[in-house]
């Protein structure tokens, strides 16, 4: 996909920052209608507690006092990277171009996954055969690539239907979770040894393999010095990669136009830290679609404060684990509106009401 960056000055990096300044909130009365319905639902109080919560989450974002995931959509954003020639990955660069084509055939697992639950998915190429730099030795994205990325994010959002309730991001790129613990262990101010506590074995990597990774991440840290600290949205292109980038942009897209976002695995979390750690409180309307194997996704989800709606092991990406949650919001939604309240199943001075 490619951008144009001819356009206004209101693109890439400045569009950023400046969104970044107008993010706007939940719509609290719809929140807080849905809350006090869950309050007063026929069954025990408390008894389906976190979906409960998650339907009050829903209502706010959606800005509706009757929450539903009727039009949900998957975004997945693909791109090459250059350190897998560092052999951090089991797979060849031109394995990323193969599941970008499985995607655009709707025979991959996140377009199976997303026709069983009714949702659209859209590929998007941000760096598929144009490889990053190695993000070990140089910044992986210049300047104008960054802006590129962060086009491609913002516009794919603001190209989704008007109807479009919910958001669920993937990404696609062989070595891409090598670039995830650099911006996480940049993030966190791991150097030295710290920084292999976010180092994982990705696609399956033996013991060499995990050593090479964490060599490259240890690398990529110290080039950087306190950029994780003074800068948390340079971190992603510097050792992140275009995918990192565009889907930090999707997620402050998403926020503008209210649409909540369920964050998949270890990559889409690690571009989600970044913005969050550049704007406290711009993840707001995010939640966590899963746990997955990654040792560095479980520490992430601590940092970030979320709790995942599954737990099941996974460790595929493309935006997998964050469309197996929608059956469950859905449900959250049904379990709140669709279901009477005390009051209104038994009438005035209902018990419970």
């Amino acid at each position: 996909m490619g951008a144009d960056l001819t356009g206004s000055a209101d693109r890439g990096r400045a569009w950023l920052v400046d969104a970044l300044g107008r993010l706007p909130d939940p719509d609290a009365s719809a929140a807080a209608a849905v809350r006090r319905r869950a309050d007063d639902i026929l069954r025990p109080a408390g008894a389906l507690a976190r979906l409960d919560d998650a339907a009050v989450f829903l209502a706010g974002w959606q800005r509706s006092s009757r929450p539903r995931v009727t039009h949900p959509a998957g975004l997945i954003f693909a791109a090459d990277h250059g350190v897998a020639a560092a052999g951090v990955s089991n797979y060849p660069t031109e394995v990323t171009a193969a599941m970008l084509a499985a995607y655009r055939a709707n025979r991959s697992t996140v377009t199976t996954f997303a026709a069983v639950v009714g949702a659209t998915v859209t590929a998007v190429d941000v760096g598929v055969g144009r490889p990053t730099a190695d993000l070990r030795v140089e910044a992986a994205l210049t300047p104008d690539r960054v802006d590129e990325a962060i086009d491609a994010g913002r516009d794919a959002v603001e190209a989704l239907p008007a109807a479009t309730d919910l958001l669920v991001l993937g990404e696609m790129g062989i070595g891409n979770t090598t670039a995830a613990a650099a911006v996480c262990a940049a993030l966190a101010g791991d150097v030295d040894e710290r920084s292999a506590v976010w180092v994982g074995r990705g696609t399956g990597v033996d013991d060499d393999g995990l050593a090479r990774k964490r060599a490259a991440v240890g690398q990529a840290v110290a080039r950087l010095g306190r950029l994780g600290r003074d800068d948390p949205l340079a971190v992603l292109g510097e050792v992140g990669g275009a995918e990192l980038v565009a889907m930090a942009a999707a997620l402050v897209a998403a926020r503008l136009a209210s649409i909540p976002v369920v964050l998949d695995g270890f990559v889409v979390g690690a571009a989600a830290w970044a913005v969050g750690r550049a704007r406290p409180g711009a993840l707001a309307h995010c939640l966590a679609g899963h746990r997955s194997a990654e040792p560095g996704h479980r520490r992430l989800l601590e940092a970030l404060a979320l709790q995942p709606l599954l737990d099941l092991d996974l460790r595929l990406g493309e935006g997998s684990g964050a469309m197996a949650a929608i059956p469950l919001l859905r449900l959250a939604c049904a379990g709140v509106t669709d279901v009477p309240t005390f009051a209104e199943w038994f009438g005035p001075g209902a018990p419970g009401s």
